[in-house]
């Protein structure tokens, strides 16, 4: 594992990973003093949709981090991208009022039923109603593009986990037939998007994260090294039968952290 201590781009998942709805994991902030006594960087990138960078940006000061908009790239930033190279004429975003709000800024969207809508836009929803379920099924049966923002099955929380995008948009296939174009982790791009903006190369750079399928996987797709931690969703017993294979398992960030400094 010594090539571990060579690099120095760290891609944080955060759901997880650095924590679990408001409880913070230990060494997490040790952590990212380590990357940045070393010359270092770190990003964080998740694939949850339901916060904007400014909500998230929040969160982290509540819990004793200093972040700011470049310090992230997410599920929605990667999102955007994708909607930039198309030109919907309206966007039906089924999600919380964050993701509306974010996605407001740059393109036509609605949360209601409307007759020029042209594309769906499903993200992880923490005010999900059965009139979205009802909405997007409507709209879907007219076949419209559908995008969902990333594939996750649960999100974490201190009670177990809740269901995320990828549980959402399998209720719908079930209704509808319809499968979404998935955005965000596993596909590398946020990968690619993080390295360009830290100005750091493959070799350099480790994902974390608590998912095989989502986050190990997109280093893999990325060609970028990554490491899984046991602190979410992800067991053991998920990693012996999984065909995505992390080149690192710890614990926790704390084991990471003890692991590089030498502890």
């Amino acid at each position: 594992m010594t090539e571990l201590k060579n690099k120095k781009l760290f891609l944080l998942d955060m759901d997880g990973t650095i924590y679990i709805d408001d409880h913070l994991f230990e060494g997490t902030i040790a952590f990212l003093d380590y990357v940045r006594s070393i010359g270092g960087r770190y990003l964080f990138l998740t694939n949850n949709s339901s916060k904007s960078v400014e909500k998230y940006i929040e969160k982290l000061a509540r819990l004793g981090i200093s972040a700011e908009p470049d310090d992230f790239v997410t599920s929605v930033n990667a999102t955007e991208a994708y909607l930039r190279t198309k030109n919907y004429h309206k966007i039906y975003v089924f999600g919380t009022e964050s993701l509306r709000e974010q996605l407001s800024r740059s393109f036509p969207i609605t949360d209601k039923l409307e007759e020029d809508i042209d594309c769906l836009v499903l993200g992880f929803d923490t005010e999900l109603s059965f009139q979205k379920l009802e909405d997007a099924c409507i709209l879907l049966g007219r076949g419209i593009d559908y995008i969902a923002t990333n594939p996750d099955w649960v999100c974490p929380t201190w009670y177990g986990s809740v269901p995320d995008c990828g549980s959402i948009s399998h209720i719908l296939k079930i209704a509808t037939g319809r499968e979404p174009y998935v955005i965000g982790k596993p596909k590398p791009d946020m990968i690619y998007l993080a390295m360009e903006k830290a100005g750091f190369s493959p070799a350099e750079t480790v994902v974390l994260g608590d998912r095989l399928y989502t986050d190990i996987k997109s280093g893999v797709n990325a060609g970028v090294a990554s490491l899984f931690v046991l602190s979410g969703e992800g067991t053991r017993e998920d990693l012996e039968k999984s065909d995505v294979k992390p080149d690192f398992v710890f614990e926790n960030i704390k084991a990471v952290l003890d692991y590089l400094s030498g502890k």
